[in-house]
């Protein structure tokens, strides 16, 4: 059961995983893989408004989607790019990409071996990814500019759109983590968390919500 003082603190976790930057005209998107169609939807949406004029989708499969996405994350973001009217000749897949960091690596090869001249990355996620997307980006793909944006919606729209509560608030803490203890690792560049949110974070923890945590790192 998730309490009220859970909402509270799976709001704050909500908030501070955003960015809020403004999109802007680059490069490339990047979409990053995921159980959730939206991120091709957005990413559908900043091609319309002229903000790029090439995408990549990245991403194999994980436990999350290999029910919902058999034949891949990015092979399911293409298809809904296409459904939604994007011409196919705009669109570069990345499929095995199983992390962040891989769907940063392999899609910058991936654009090399393209010969796509590249300034600038609009990285679309999740809404509770766009700093973690961010913060990996910076750290191994750093000569260029990112722009980390996410379908804008409140938080408890989100939870209806995915449909189940319990998973998101797992993801929240899950992506918490990574920001809390990736920087040490080398993962990602460091980014500044406030008090409160390292609070709830360790509430929503402590009250078991870690099936997205990485299990043998105590924090």
């Amino acid at each position: 059961m998730i309490s009220e003082q859970d909402w509270q603190d799976a709001q704050l976790l909500w908030e501070y995983q955003q960015m809020h930057h403004e999109p802007r005209p680059c490069s490339v998107a990047i979409g990053l893989g995921s159980h959730d169609l939206g991120v091709a939807d957005t990413t559908v949406d900043l091609y319309r408004r002229g903000m790029m004029p090439l995408i990549v989708f990245t991403g194999a499969t994980s436990r999350t989607t290999q029910d919902r996405m058999p034949r891949g994350e990015a092979e399911h973001y293409r298809d809904r790019a296409l459904e939604l009217g994007v011409p196919a000749d705009v669109i570069l897949l990345e499929t095995h990409a199983r992390n962040t960091g891989q769907n940063i690596t392999l899609s910058r090869t991936l654009l090399q071996e393209h010969g796509v001249d590249v300034s600038s990355v609009l990285l679309v996620s999740k809404p509770y990814e766009e700093r973690r997307a961010y913060a990996t980006a910076r750290k191994l793909w750093q000569e260029v500019e990112f722009v980390s944006v996410s379908t804008r919606m409140a938080f408890p729209d989100y939870i209806k759109s995915i449909g189940d509560a319990r998973l998101v608030v797992d993801m929240l803490v899950g992506a918490q983590q990574r920001l809390l203890i990736y920087p040490r690792q080398g993962y990602m560049i460091e980014q500044e968390v406030d008090d409160e949110t390292k609070a709830a974070y360790v509430r929503l923890r402590d009250k078991g919500f870690t099936s997205r945590i990485v299990p043998e790192v105590a924090q």
